[in-house]
């Protein structure tokens, strides 16, 4: 049964906040859902609250960006640049340039954002990429969006594309995904079970943030390639005590801290999770899709992408290689564009 409906969405107006960061080129608020949302696995949630950030032109047309499950709503144009996850290849004059588009994102339900998340000691029902969709597609109701011109979605945010189009292609005119799948690979599940494994084990003994640390450093090695850490790590270790440090550990382990203090360890296990159930009809999604996949990445293989775009109905897949691995749809600009610019019928 479809979760969302129309009638609910209209009366969701309480808890807006608008932002005028750039006069009327940046609006923000959260949209509150009142009484109980049914999840795709079955699972509920009451009093539900959705983040959402829309930039640039007035009346321009919209594209949904969303990223990997460590992104949120703050897409670019932000006062820091640093908040902005996704400012190599969104902005003025960038790939997905915001002087011809306006960008709308959502913090993901289960996140660690500003929509609704789990909360430490509590029990949090397991997401699908579906029920992200259904959120995006409330927001859209609620600022009176026809439709999208585009929905560009990498890793996790492409698997939420995926499944936005085949249950709303009325509301979409092109997806793009970059390194996502219809299906997660069981070997890439086998790495986010390890690490969601490592989180509960801590949480048990109460070393939460430890936990997410580690998870996060085993995280690292899987998002960017073998190229990379041989032209970065391949000095020699520094001995530290009794014991010697190698130049990659020292590299994963700060980025596992880093990420430890700006994310709750529940909404990893609940996005982790989310990732590993996600599974789409590609059959079945009839808009136009533009499918971007990366040879270097570990976690989507490429057969499993060239294997998703014989089965899409209308589909067409770009390689590209990159050392950056799965990390590429956040550092590739140069290569982005000229996809992005194919797809979405843009003259030089």
């Amino acid at each position: 049964m479809n979760p969302v409906s129309d009638k609910l969405t209209a009366g969701a107006t309480a808890g807006d906040a608008v932002s005028s960061a750039r006069e009327s080129s940046v609006r923000e608020g959260i949209l509150e859902v009142p009484g109980r949302v049914t999840l795709h696995h079955g699972g509920t949630l009451e009093g539900v609250r959705i983040a959402w950030r829309l930039v640039g032109p007035s009346g321009a047309p919209v594209i949904a960006a969303l990223g990997g499950i460590s992104a949120n709503r703050r897409v670019c144009l932000t006062e820091d640049p640093r908040d902005s996850w996704w400012s190599e290849i969104v902005g003025p004059g960038r790939a997905l340039d915001t002087a011809r588009y306006r960008i709308l994102s959502i913090d993901y339900l289960g996140g660690s954002g500003e929509s609704t998340g789990p909360v430490a000691g509590q029990t949090f029902p397991s997401l699908s990429s579906y029920d992200q969709a259904d959120a995006l597609l409330r927001v859209l109701n609620h600022l009176g969006l026809k439709s999208l011109r585009a929905f560009a979605g990498g890793s996790y945010g492409g698997m939420v594309g995926l499944a936005f189009a085949e249950r709303y292609p009325e509301r979409l005119s092109h997806l793009i995904v970059i390194g996502a799948a219809d299906r997660a690979h069981p070997m890439a599940t086998a790495w986010r079970s390890v690490q969601r494994n490592i989180v509960r084990y801590a949480i048990e003994r109460g070393q939460p943030a430890e936990g997410l640390k580690l998870a996060r450093a085993l995280a690292m090695a899987t998002y960017r390639s073998s190229e990379e850490f041989a032209a970065r790590f391949s000095g020699a270790p520094t001995r530290a005590g009794d014991r010697f440090v190698f130049p990659v550990e020292e590299y994963l382990f700060a980025r596992g801290a880093d990420y430890a203090t700006r994310y709750r360890p529940e909404s990893f296990l609940c996005l982790s999770e989310s990732i590993d159930l996600h599974r789409v009809d590609a059959t079945r999604i009839f808009v136009p899709t533009t499918a971007v996949a990366v040879r270097e990445d570990q976690l989507v293989p490429l057969a499993d992408i060239r294997a998703m775009v014989a089965r899409l109905p209308s589909g067409r897949l770009h390689e590209i290689s990159s050392v950056f691995g799965h990390d590429a749809f956040l550092k590739e600009p140069e290569q982005l564009r000229a996809i992005f610019s194919s797809a979405l019928g843009e003259t030089p």
